[in-house]
């Protein structure tokens, strides 16, 4: 049996889409373009090609990328890794973003093109807002976004960043057009549980609607590393520094939560990043999938084993009691 016959798929919202929980987040293929490529280290072919077929090998079947991941550049060093590797479209799923920061909701029939030539595809898999500050209204986006499913450009529609007023606005408009909307894609970790108290976790769950959560590991601060050796944080552009909220206070906030993973790991014979990204995937039943990023294979291969075990109700609860401080 192949490694993703072991994994369980599941179906992302009201979609056909069967995604393994854990995708991979393909913000650091940025190839040194844009502020996203300025902070991760210029990965080569050769390293964006290993880590694809890592995912396959480890069952992960679906890759998330965006406009902004290097104006394109994310996109197309995905598509060329997917192209060498002579891996099927339809084996896998492909999302994307459309950034509509100083855009209006025209812009997103506008570059449809460009982004399927950027993903080398027919269709996008999942089509995203990126975040929710074009300067057209959700409904306007929506029925552009509409405009691509009828066209086939673009299979399903989701959105990024919305916060529970705005999630439900844009599932609001899909429905009058007789679509669904299939995702909001947001940060959640085990170190930023705000949309449990924020209304977007139980608006999300009300409307059929799944999470896709970026930054399930905090930035790297719940793998531990950068606890047991803090002089790492250095070596990382201070962009990215910045960015990931890597210093000292960070440190001291998320130590206590970093020991209590590493005990719970322990348990279990995983890492604590493997115990961090089985409770984003369970804790909610199948509601929520996580996007970690990698830049080495072997993160690929801890991120996809982290879907090679469970977690008991009991050690979900538990995680779940020591981070609550992080609602």
């Amino acid at each position: 049996m192949s490694a993703s016959e072991k994994i369980k798929l599941r179906q992302l919202g009201q979609s056909d889409l069967f995604l393994s929980p854990v995708g991979l987040g393909c913000l650091q293929m940025s190839r040194g373009s844009g502020t996203a490529g300025i902070m991760w280290p210029t990965l080569s072919p050769g390293e964006v090609r290993d880590i694809v077929r890592a995912c396959i090998a480890g069952g992960i079947n679906w890759f998330d990328t965006a406009e902004l991941y290097g104006w394109g550049e994310s996109e197309r060093a995905l598509s060329s890794a997917l192209e060498s590797l002579k891996i099927k479209r339809s084996d896998i799923a492909v999302a994307t973003k459309w950034w509509p920061l100083f855009h209006t909701a025209g812009s997103i029939t506008s570059t449809i093109d460009k982004r399927l030539r950027c993903l080398g595809a027919k269709s996008i898999d999942l089509y995203q807002i990126h975040n929710p500050y074009s300067f057209s209204p959700i409904s306007s986006q929506m029925r552009a976004m509409a405009r691509l499913v009828e066209a086939g450009k673009v299979r399903y529609i989701g959105v990024s960043n919305f916060s529970a007023k705005q999630m439900r606005k844009a599932h609001g408009e899909l429905s009058r057009l007789g679509l669904a909307l299939v995702s909001n894609q947001v940060n959640y970790s085990l170190m930023d549980r705000r949309i449990e108290t924020n209304g977007v976790l139980d608006t999300a769950k009300e409307l059929g609607v799944s999470i896709i959560a970026y930054s399930p590991l905090g930035r790297g601060l719940l793998t531990g590393k950068f606890h047991d050796k803090p002089g790492l944080m250095k070596k990382r552009h201070i962009l990215r520094r910045f960015y990931a909220s890597l210093n000292k206070k960070s440190l001291d906030t998320t130590s206590a939560l970093v020991g209590v993973l590493k005990s719970v790991s322990k348990k279990y014979q995983v890492t604590p990043s493997q115990a961090a990204l089985n409770w984003v995937v369970n804790s909610n039943g199948d509601t929520v999938f996580a996007i970690p990023g990698a830049t080495k294979t072997g993160q690929v291969e801890d991120n996809a084993a982290s879907m090679k075990f469970e977690l008991s109700v009991d050690d979900l609860d538990y995680l779940s009691e020591m981070s609550a401080p992080f609602k």
